[in-house]
């Protein structure tokens, strides 16, 4: 498997609302009903990334096989209020369904690493659902810890979900 990992452009806007609102529905089956999930919108989504890609705001960066895109993240600082200018924060990072376990958000961890280094961020957070096993392991597993006292309530499609923030060291 040859992953590439670049920066997005506005052609790629489709293809990432695409992306994250499949990966979205597989990934929230179980922690948000199935009415919701269902009502999901790539146009919505696809809006938002384009103006994200075009602002850089966050930045986003593709993961893309053969052309295709497979996977995105999308970082910036840190949108907590009273964080510091160094703080970082993945605001969203998702793989497709199909392409699970095989390294993909490994390569865009780095790419966001990279970036919000050169950023001059020596921290970096990311907010998960309590219950998103998958999502906490990964970030785990790239040297993040839970920050339980960071614990809050988030109101996603009508429904409260617990997230907390996990936060690393980028040295």
């Amino acid at each position: 498997m040859s992953i590439q990992v670049r920066p997005a452009t506005l052609r790629d806007a489709k293809a990432i609302a695409q992306l994250h609102t499949l990966s979205a529905q597989t990934v929230y089956k179980g922690l948000i009903p199935d009415e919701h999930l269902k009502t999901m919108s790539v146009e919505k989504r696809q809006a938002y990334w384009r103006e994200a890609i075009e602002y850089c705001e966050p930045q986003v960066q593709v993961a893309v096989e053969d052309d295709k895109i497979v996977g995105f993240v999308g970082y910036d600082r840190s949108r907590d209020e009273k964080s510091r200018p160094t703080t970082g924060e993945i605001w969203a990072i998702y793989a497709a369904p199909s392409h699970w376990n095989q390294g993909i958000g490994l390569a865009l961890w780095d790419a966001a690493r990279e970036g919000l280094q050169e950023e001059g961020c020596t921290n970096v957070t990311a907010w998960v659902p309590l219950r998103n096993e998958r999502a906490i392991r990964f970030h785990e597993l790239a040297g993040f810890k839970r920050e339980m006292s960071t614990a809050k309530t988030a109101v996603v499609g009508g429904v409260k979900i617990e997230e907390v923030r996990l936060k690393r060291s980028l040295n």
